[in-house]
């Protein structure tokens, strides 16, 4: 029978001991941000929403897609910001599982959409006159329930797995909290077995939506290099994604660096990595999409426009 025998209930988070001294400063132009992202992320999905002309399987992902943003940023910066007028940051054993689970699914949700948003690239320019059979609305609603539900599979897992350790250390030098960070606290590394089993397999199921990812542009490519009409579509509407993907796998190769070898980092420089996915993702895929995609763009601008000339 499984149940939690830890001694730790309650966890100190120690990033933020070192800008202590800068916390107005820093509250405020987190609050900004947040309230920044927020604002376009929210922009990009009622804009989505409440033009039938954008009820296509494209902007559906893009409108999912930065609702997983809004999710992921939600786990972080109200906490954050919590912890900057805070004199103790401290987080419960049960808020601290929470956190994690939500910013595994965050990360793991980013990059199953992401495959999702390339395999409708792959239908829209190697077979476009079956796209919208192959791309109905019912499908694309199935794949996305498929692709949501299976990182709330693997965090609720990773959770569980992590719940079950017995932690003797309740100082986490980080900013927020996640599975691994927790597995490091644990009294007896041999009980950590099972966490590191469904570790490896997290990060191969998540290899092969990257190998997936890799197949759909292969065969984009190929088709786009005889057809002009395709490789303004690929401009069009490729690139934006790619700039998306590139995005997220630098920060999380920037993250995975930071846990292998960022001991040897100032700890300044390591908080900043390990809130890279916080950062620039969530604000930089609606701007890259806004600008780049003519639809949401011209009902964007259109929008404030007549705003102006009601003013």
């Amino acid at each position: 029978m499984m149940q939690n025998v830890s001694h730790v209930r309650l966890f100190f988070l120690s990033g933020l001991n070192e800008t202590m001294d800068y916390r107005v400063v820093l509250f405020s132009l987190t609050l900004l941000y947040y309230c920044f992202i927020v604002l376009v992320n929210v922009i990009l999905v009622v804009t989505i929403i409440l033009d039938k002309n954008m009820h296509e399987p494209m902007y559906i992902l893009l409108c999912t897609f930065c609702m997983n943003g809004l999710c992921g940023t939600t786990g972080f910066y109200p906490k954050i910001l919590w912890d900057l007028l805070s004199p103790v940051h401290v987080i419960s054993f049960s808020g601290c599982l929470v956190q994690a689970f939500v910013m595994l699914s965050f990360i793991c949700s980013d990059l199953s959409i992401l495959s999702v948003m390339s395999y409708d690239r792959y239908v829209a320019i190697c077979r476009p006159l079956e796209y919208h059979s192959i791309m109905s609305k019912q499908r694309v609603l199935l794949l996305l329930v498929f692709f949501w539900l299976t990182p709330f599979c693997i965090s609720s897992i990773n959770s569980i797995v992590t719940y079950r350790l017995e932690i003797c250390s309740p100082y986490i030098d980080k900013l927020f909290c996640m599975n691994w960070v927790i597995v490091k606290l644990a009294c007896f590394p041999a009980d950590t077995i099972v966490n590191n089993i469904v570790s490896h397999i997290t990060i191969i199921i998540y290899l092969f939506h990257g190998l997936f990812i890799v197949w759909s542009y292969v065969y984009v490519l190929k088709t786009c290099v005889n057809s002009l009409e395709n490789r303004a579509k690929f401009m069009q509407t490729c690139v934006p994604h790619l700039t998306s993907l590139f995005i997220f796998l630098v920060t999380v190769l920037f993250n995975v660096f930071n846990m292998r070898f960022g001991s040897k980092l100032p700890p300044t420089i390591q908080n900043v990595i390990s809130i890279e996915l916080l950062i620039i993702p969530p604000i930089m895929n609606p701007l890259v999409y806004g600008f780049k995609l003519t639809l949401i763009r011209n009902r964007i601008l259109g929008d404030i426009n007549v705003k102006r000339q009601i003013y």
